[in-house]
């Protein structure tokens, strides 16, 4: 009986290798379930929580108690309806920055010449610093008595402090200054793909440097460049820290994720903060897809590498 029922397993074991099925498959058995449990699982909670207006809210006493009431009541109102908008201006600005000032700094950062690990070291210490720590340094540095404009004003540029901070352009600096390492690393590892041979053999027959990089570099580079935007992009698009400490979240920085933090725990209104949350989502899809598919029309092949 052990025979037959060993063979049996083997066979089954066959069968599912022949659909692609393996055991080595439950290795991402941990990875599924950390996936699903800290991602899958809040968004179906969320979806559903934005389709139950809270009883008692202005939502249910201005709109009903709809299943679409909440987004009825966000895009009726245009305080809430503004802050799209408001988000897009500040992360597209930034995430667009960031990928057209990486390229030339890595395309440089490239080769090989001596302080190349010190600099790179330099550029990335943002990350390690985080929003808080650079809304502060923003503050210290730009702010009404800071630094900048204490120099603005004791070498005679200015009479009275720039403002800087507080503003929309405290927070666009505040998600350039944050938002740069990623792409700067992003696109000096698609530019490490590229094959170098490719611009060589262009040079033995007289490209220039801009030639080089305007019909080679740049084609090849172009899909990895898409890729970096949409992650600079949804990074910035979540902007909370620098809108608060160095924007104006009642007025001209009151981004998305503001609006949805006061309808969660200044208003207790949770379905209509889960219903902020998935325009949120759905505005950053939106983009991400256009750009997406934007990028499927650019030449991607073996000599783009990463791209």
């Amino acid at each position: 009986m052990a025979a037959p029922a060993t063979a049996g397993r083997i066979a089954l074991r066959h069968r599912l290798a022949d659909r692609g099925v393996d055991r080595t498959l439950l290795l991402l058995l941990p990875a599924v379930v950390f996936i699903v449990a800290l991602f899958i699982y809040p968004f179906v909670y969320g979806l559903q929580l934005s389709f139950q207006p809270q009883p008692g809210s202005e939502t249910v006493q201005h709109y009903g108690s709809g299943p679409f009431a909440d987004y009825h009541a966000f895009f009726a109102d245009s305080y809430l309806r503004n802050t799209i908008w408001t988000t897009l201006k500040l992360s597209l600005p930034a995430g667009l920055f960031n990928v057209i000032a990486s390229v030339p700094i890595a395309y440089r950062m490239r080769g090989r010449f001596r302080g190349k690990r010190t600099i790179t070291t330099i550029l990335v210490v943002p990350i390690t610093l985080g929003t808080v720590l650079t809304a502060e340094g923003l503050l210290a540095f730009m702010g009404p008595t800071g630094w900048l404009n204490r120099l603005l004003i004791d070498v005679g540029i200015v009479d009275h402090p720039v403002r800087f901070t507080h503003n929309y352009w405290g927070v666009l600096f505040s998600l350039i200054i944050s938002g740069f390492p990623f792409a700067f690393l992003l696109t000096l590892s698609y530019l490490s793909g590229i094959d170098p041979t490719l611009e060589r053999a262009a040079a033995t027959l007289g490209a220039g440097w801009w030639q080089r990089f305007r019909f080679i570099t740049l084609p090849l580079l172009a899909p990895g460049l898409a890729i970096t935007f949409c992650l600079t992009f949804v990074l910035a698009f979540s902007v909370f820290p620098s809108a608060v400490m160095v924007g104006d979240p009642s007025g001209t920085t009151r981004v998305i994720s503001i609006a949805a933090f006061h309808a969660a725990f200044e208003q207790y209104d949770y379905s209509m903060a889960s219903a902020i949350a998935m325009i949120m989502g759905a505005v950053e899809l939106i983009v991400v897809g256009l750009v997406l598919g934007w990028r499927a029309t650019l030449y991607r092949g073996a000599s783009g590498g990463k791209g």
